[in-house]
């Protein structure tokens, strides 16, 4: 063991096991708080030199992903010739494998969505810094005490560029067709991982199954992807075509992360559905429900029907652009909104959704 690190942590419980280490919670007696520390003995590494590059490039890696909010933050790293230390946050809120395998699997959509968003975040991040994770599964998204998701295990990661990635790694039910396929590929693997893990918190059971290794990877390879009725009968229509985007076995035509962000709204909508009231009616009565006057010259930010979120379904989504804000200022007649809203019900009759704190 490091002496620099038992000088810093005291080493408490052990917490798990991965492919290349121990995790131990680990206590800071300067800082009186609890912490994360993945231990790796070098001696027990294969003689892959994939292994070993993987090895020193995941504290590298999560250095370069210290920014992103949905990562696991990066503490601090200590390495000699034995061992390798790596010391994170502490995420005791469980990963969504216990989530998964509850004796209630299966997730609501907008529960579902709140996670997904999560983690299409994390994702997207990653491939902006051009990292691919290469190994998302359940057992690796881990939450905060406050629900916060965090992509953990970067052991698998590598860097990408101009060039594309090749080698086998990944988890059965998770990996990519164009993995198991031997040859090269790139970021998007990760988006089908995360579409499989959205599939399962939908409906409970994986969409390629099989009894061992060889069966799942034969399924994923083979099999269409399906959406039983019994399973996905209370599932929306844009969830199930998110899904066929996401588990695209043609990478090509695959979403990117930034896709399935930015052109699927409806995840924001589940994802931020976090007011008591929401009501669905017909554009024609549009006006009644624009905002008041708020009481003070400022944008205002607090609660009450000043502050309202519109959003489109349907593919005036693409066209009007993000949710959007609608806030008045006092004595004022204009809504930042309202003029975008006018214009979309000349052009097409649609159904609008408004988010609102409460009724005044």
């Amino acid at each position: 063991m490091c002496d620099t690190l038992n000088n810093d942590y005291h080493l408490c419980e052990e917490l798990g096991r991965g492919r290349f280490g121990v995790v131990h919670r680990c206590y800071s007696p300067i800082s009186s708080s609890s912490f994360a520390c993945k231990s790796i003995a070098k001696r027990d590494l294969s003689s892959d030199p994939t292994d070993r590059r993987c090895l020193d490039l995941e504290p590298k890696i999560l250095r370069l992903l210290s920014a992103c909010p949905n990562v696991l933050r990066l503490h601090d790293v200590y390495d000699n010739d034995e061992y390798l230390h790596i010391v994170t946050d502490l995420c005791d809120g469980g990963d969504l494998y216990d989530r998964l395998s509850s004796s209630s699997p299966r997730f609501s959509e907008r529960d579902a969505a709140r996670v997904i968003s999560q983690l299409m975040s994390a994702v997207a991040f990653c491939h902006r810094a051009g990292v691919a994770h290469r190994d998302i599964k359940p057992d690796n998204i881990l939450f905060d005490s406050r629900g916060g998701l965090k992509l953990a295990d970067f052991g698998s990661a590598e860097v990408f560029g101009a060039e594309e990635m090749s080698g086998v790694v990944g988890t059965p039910y998770y990996v990519a067709p164009e993995v198991l396929m031997g040859g090269n590929y790139d970021e998007k693997v990760d988006v089908w991982s995360a579409g499989v893990i959205l599939y399962m918190m939908l409906a409970g059971v994986p969409p390629f199954y099989g009894e061992g290794p060889v069966e799942i990877f034969e399924a994923v390879l083979r099999e269409r992807l399906r959406f039983p009725t019994k399973l996905f009968r209370s599932v929306s229509t844009e969830a199930k075509d998110l899904l066929r985007k996401m588990i695209c076995k043609d990478a090509y035509r695959r979403f990117s992360a930034e896709q399935v962000l930015s052109k699927y709204r409806y995840l924001l909508r589940f994802w931020r559905e976090n007011h008591p009231q929401m009501l669905d009616f017909d554009n024609s009565n549009i006006a009644e429900y624009l905002c008041r006057p708020s009481m003070d010259d400022e944008w205002r930010r607090d609660g009450g029907l000043v502050e309202a979120e519109m959003v489109c379904r349907g593919d005036i989504l693409s066209q009007a652009g993000e949710p959007q804000r609608m806030v008045s200022k006092i004595g004022g007649r204009r809504y930042s909104y309202a003029s975008i809203i006018k214009k979309k019900e000349k052009e097409k009759e649609t159904t609008w959704s408004v988010y609102v704190d409460r009724w005044i």
